[in-house]
């Protein structure tokens, strides 16, 4: 019985109409959507309805609402477009194993993936590289991604996920605002500056703030609210960059501003950020024989390997 019906449903064009029809509640909006006229569209409809014997929209002059069963289509309609513009893309993404589209957070892409690119691009020179950046979590079999790097605590069921790395956290600063009048000699000079927050949490922890630093350096006279507050890193270390104050920054982050002298370590005082708290490399398993992914996972691990062996050893205190 499910098979003649099969059989004798419309097709693609009928179920693209209807899909759009329901989604509208318009014929008109359908219409416009797809580039074909309304009396296309009813028609469209109206054979489904035949071809089904089934009543898939109430329709009177004023209005019109899905029947249940038209509810039930329309379900199946949108996950079977959807499923097959998913397969689409994969098979578009055969057709041009070059492509490579990394997903990676916006701190990550400004601060440590993106001023390395031209290095990746060298060891594979036809590579089309395409970046997503956005921190919102990264589906597989909905995202048109080939791989992500994503800022958590590494469980991420179904997935290939690889540590990339993870942050080691102390105060940083533009060269320009150490003068002989305020300068950074010990951790209290740090009240005489105007001190840049980075507000964020999650997974049950806080990132190491000012609160946390200034307590391991044993001062706690100070106030923890003043100043400039972010939630992104790459903000707050920009601020820093750009001489409006002290920020903490992330190890990894701040590793090229260091080397290129547009930042300063005043002291080595640096705290370990939870074991929550570092960045992964993930892709699908299906993902695991192609050849540019697997490229830019071992790329991307060689250079957090040589970020780490450019920075200057800390002395260390666990949060």
């Amino acid at each position: 019985m499910v098979i003649s019906l099969l059989e004798r449903f419309p097709g693609l064009r009928s179920m693209r109409a209807f899909t759009a029809a329901g989604r509208h509640m318009s014929f008109s909006k359908a219409a416009q959507e797809l580039g074909v006229t309304p009396a296309a569209i009813s028609h469209q409809i109206k054979e489904i309805e035949d071809q089904l014997g089934v009543t898939v929209f109430n329709r009177t002059s004023r209005s019109m609402a899905l029947t249940r069963e038209g509810e039930i289509l329309l379900t199946a309609c949108s996950e079977s477009l959807e499923m097959l513009g998913r397969a689409i893309k994969r098979i578009k993404r055969l057709e041009n194993r070059n492509q490579l589209k990394v997903s990676a957070s916006p701190s990550l892409a400004a601060k440590w993936l993106v001023p390395r690119l031209d290095r990746f691009l060298e060891i594979a020179p036809g590579a089309d590289v395409r970046i997503d950046v956005t921190h919102v979590p990264v589906d597989f079999d909905r995202d048109d991604v080939d791989v992500a790097i994503r800022f958590g605590d590494g469980n991420y069921p179904g997935l290939d996920s690889v540590l990339l790395f993870q942050d080691k956290v102390f105060p940083v600063c533009s060269p320009s605002i150490i003068t002989k009048e305020r300068p950074l000699k010990s951790p209290r000079d740090l009240l005489k500056f105007k001190l840049i927050h980075l507000d964020w949490e999650g997974h049950g922890a806080a990132w190491p703030n000012w609160k946390m630093w200034m307590a391991a350096a044993g001062i706690a006279d100070f106030d923890d609210k003043s100043g400039l507050h972010f939630q992104q890193t790459s903000f707050a270390v920009q601020a820093a960059i750009d001489g409006m104050g002290v920020a903490l920054g992330d190890s990894n982050l701040v590793a090229d501003d260091l080397a290129r002298g547009r930042l300063v370590k005043p002291f080595e005082l640096a705290l370990r950020a939870p074991p929550q708290f570092a960045y992964h490399i993930l892709s699908a398993p299906n993902q695991a024989a192609n050849p540019l992914v697997t490229l830019f996972r071992d790329w991307c691990l060689k250079e957090a390997l040589t970020s780490n062996s450019k920075r200057d050893s800390n002395t260390e205190k666990p949060l």
